[in-house]
């Protein structure tokens, strides 16, 4: 199954890298991912639990970044089993630097556009549920993991701008 689209974070293409690139950032962001553990330079292993349709399962498996160009592009390799079948895919994010005009954007206008092209295989039960239903399902997963990164990076954006401590300036004499 190919998968492709892009999301636009309000943030510039070198921070938005780096959130990518973020172990505990990924572990938040994956939906039913329970457990995210670095294994190696730029490789993890994970836990998650999947639903799809009546189809739900635990799956143990492993994430593997490559092929970076910071803050360009990198390569996103995620492989996992569980006794509800298995997964496979490699996908390529690429990151374009944009302007946003909709008030988004935590640092002015700057936003990165993020575009993503990959492939997926799936096999065992968890493939018994159709077509239509699988590539629904990883539409909504990724649309679910570009939202609670968005949630993250303005988190995290108000706590690197505060608003001056919130204290008035001492008067002057």
């Amino acid at each position: 199954m190919k998968i492709s689209g892009s999301f636009t974070l309000p943030v510039a293409r070198d921070r938005a890298y780096a959130f990518l690139q973020d172990p505990e950032v990924l572990a938040q962001c994956m939906p039913g991912a329970e457990t995210f553990t670095k294994v190696g330079p730029d490789e993890y292993e994970m836990k998650m639990k999947m639903v799809i349709s009546a189809v739900q399962g635990h799956f143990a498996g492993k994430v593997r970044i490559a092929d970076q160009k910071p803050p360009e592009q990198f390569r996103l390799m995620v492989e996992g089993s569980g006794k509800v079948g298995f997964m496979k895919g490699d996908g390529l994010l690429a990151l374009v630097p944009t302007h946003t005009s909709t008030g988004l954007s935590i640092l002015g206008s700057e936003a990165t556009e993020v575009r993503y092209e990959g492939e997926v295989q799936v096999g065992g039960t968890i493939a018994s549920v159709g077509q239509r239903l699988l590539d629904t399902t990883a539409k909504m997963v990724i649309k679910k993991f570009f939202e609670k990164l968005t949630e993250i990076v303005g988190q995290t954006g108000r706590s690197v701008c505060p608003r001056a401590d919130l204290r008035p300036y001492p008067p002057l004499h």
